[in-house]
């Protein structure tokens, strides 16, 4: 949490008169036990209403200044509590987009979200509750005390032993309940993600029938969820019995020798009455105290978990600052001749955490211009081969080039510049139609993102709806069909005009006519770009200039389709299976 507070450093003024405000509203709060107290002894006594007018006018004004302090304080720490989770939210998602796809794996993506919103919501709001109450509770509670003994300081006695006696049972009962709230957090984690999964894999729940199995599991979470807070909830009621007792207690001493000392002369009703009132701040603010603590431990478990992201490293920094694209003609006139626009050399690849290899000594290299079809099985490693080309994974092993250049030697920036990749899940992004298409190119004219239309096959995607290129797209296209965002994500990555092209598996949705029209354009687009299509179908890759089959991360066979259906068994395999003869 202490990393985290470096985001407050614009707020210093704030984090000084929030607490500042407090403390003043705090002081006029003491003085009204006095004012009370003047109001009983000289007010009532003497039956002056003008006094007793004029000391609620006063009491009336206190309450005002009070107010407006409060308010003040309000606004520096919100201002404040605001601007630091406004920060660190830009700071974590800018740290975000740093990672490759190894840190992203082991984060987890529901974790990276759970910490952007919930937890650094919970962090600001500790931040926020700090800067109001931190200081004004102890304030109140010593102030109550000094006040006490400015009346009498034998009746301030009872406020000596009250005090610690109050503070080890607020302190106490935290002491056992924060770690059992801890594991409360755990459990409602787990119920958490046990309704993440029955919501987002209903369907599968459905057709498996596990409806019952699913509940029990649900059932069995929420009792252990259940259990644990009615024990932890045992232990915090425990909290406000005691202490008024213990206040209440005080109370009857303070009364029993407030009369005594009425009666004697030494006190008036009025100094008794104050010392009741402060004896009330006291048990009020240690209530808040306890509260804030709490709050101040989750905010700084949650901060934390926030922490822990920001402190990891990406495995792929930038290496270098890149200056800007090339336009085609200048990339075509500087590369260089007789070196492969591709080349993998005996290349190895380990996942975190993983028992064994996923690619082994994949070796092969391009020319620029061909074409690539890339087929294997399930879980043979076609989508590892192409990510390793834009440096979403590193190697472990061996070397990926790119026209005699190692990739890890470009800036980031620069080499996926010069790639265009369209995954395997088609996604879109809520805006429009344009705005999608120009991630690939920001200042693309319209006839550039028709020519990608063109190409990708969707331009009647396009024409179809009635805003043509600025119709509205909604969260994760969900108005378009699988074809139609698949089409769509093509294009765009057709828009920056790349001079290599990854399609991973991103024709699934097509039926054969239109993925082999796509196949036909890309193939006759200007620059002849360097294409990897990686597919299951036979089909889309057979008139490919070189087609690499995987076999359980190995190369099986590299060659033209002719080939290979004469000397690899595994891509006979799969041709036969899609093609078997009557």
């Amino acid at each position: 949490m202490k990393n985290l507070l470096m985001y407050l450093k614009n707020y210093k003024k704030e984090c000084v008169l929030a607490p500042l405000f407090k403390m003043l509203e705090a002081s006029f709060e003491l003085i009204v036990p006095l004012v009370v107290s003047a109001i009983i002894d000289v007010g009532i006594a003497d039956s002056d209403s003008g006094f007793i007018l004029r000391m609620c006018l006063v009491m009336v004004a206190l309450g005002l200044i009070g107010l407006i302090c409060s308010v003040t304080a309000q606004y520096f720490a919100a201002k404040a509590a605001a601007g630091f989770g406004t920060k660190v939210r830009h700071a974590l998602f800018a740290h975000i987009q740093t990672f490759s796809f190894s840190e992203i794996d082991k984060a987890g993506t529901a974790t990276l979200i759970t910490r952007m919103t919930s937890d650094i919501n919970q962090a600001q709001s500790g931040v926020n509750m700090v800067l109001r109450l931190f200081l004004r509770s102890p304030f109140i509670v010593f102030g109550a005390m000094v006040m006490a003994f400015t009346i009498d300081w034998k009746a301030a006695l009872i406020f000596v032993v009250t005090i610690p006696l109050l503070s080890l049972v607020v302190f106490g009962v935290m002491a056992v309940s924060i770690p059992l709230y801890r594991k409360v957090q755990e459990r409602l984690d787990k119920v958490l993600g046990i309704t993440r999964e029955n919501l987002t894999g209903a369907r599968v729940i459905r057709a498996f029938h596990k409806e019952e199995e699913e509940k029990e599991r649900f059932e069995e979470g929420l009792e252990s969820l259940t259990a644990m807070q009615t024990y932890v909830g045992k232990i915090s009621a425990f909290l406000n019995p005691v202490t008024y007792v213990i206040v209440n207690g005080a109370t009857i001493v303070l009364l029993y020798t407030g009369a005594i000392q009425v009666n004697i002369g030494n006190l008036t009703q009025g100094e008794v009455v104050a010392l009741v009132n402060y004896m009330s701040q006291i048990l009020v603010e240690l209530i808040k105290l306890a509260n804030l603590i709490v709050t101040i431990t989750k905010a700084a478990a949650c901060g934390n978990r926030v922490s822990s992201i920001l402190e990891m490293k990406s495995s792929m920094p930038l290496t270098q600052e890149w200056k800007g694209s090339l336009d085609l003609e200048e990339k075509q006139e500087k590369d260089p001749e007789g070196i492969p626009m591709v080349q993998f050399s005996h290349v190895g690849l380990t996942y975190q955490e993983a028992g064994g290899e996923s690619l082994s000594d994949i070796d092969f290299s391009v020319e620029k211009g061909e074409t690539i079809g890339v087929i294997g099985g399930t879980g043979s490693g076609k989508t590892s081969l192409v990510h390793l080309i834009p440096r979403f994974y590193d190697v472990t092993r061996g070397e990926v080039l790119i026209q005699g250049k190692n990739v890890k030697e470009f800036s980031l920036e620069e080499l996926r510049q010069k790639v265009g990749i369209v995954m395997q899940k088609a996604v879109l992004f809520q805006g429009t139609i344009r705005e999608n298409l120009c991630w690939g190119k920001e200042d693309a004219t319209d006839e550039e993102l028709y020519q990608a239309l063109d190409t990708a096959q969707a331009r009647e995607v396009v024409e179809s709806k009635e805003g043509k290129l600025d119709s509205i797209v909604e969260q994760g296209g969900k108005n378009f069909s699988g074809g139609q965002r698949q089409r769509l994500t093509i294009a765009r990555a057709l828009v920056r005009k790349p001079e290599i092209l990854i399609l991973d598996d991103s024709a699934s949705a097509l039926d054969y006519a239109t993925d082999a029209r796509l196949r036909k354009a890309i193939r006759d687009m200007e620059g002849k770009p360097t294409v990897f299509i990686v597919s299951q179908r036979t089909s889309s890759i057979q008139h490919a200039d070189k087609i690499i089959v995987l076999d359980d991360g190995e190369v099986a066979g590299i060659g033209t389709h002719e080939k290979l259906l004469e000397q690899c068994q595994v891509y006979q395999e799969i041709y036969d299976s899609q093609y078997k003869k009557q």
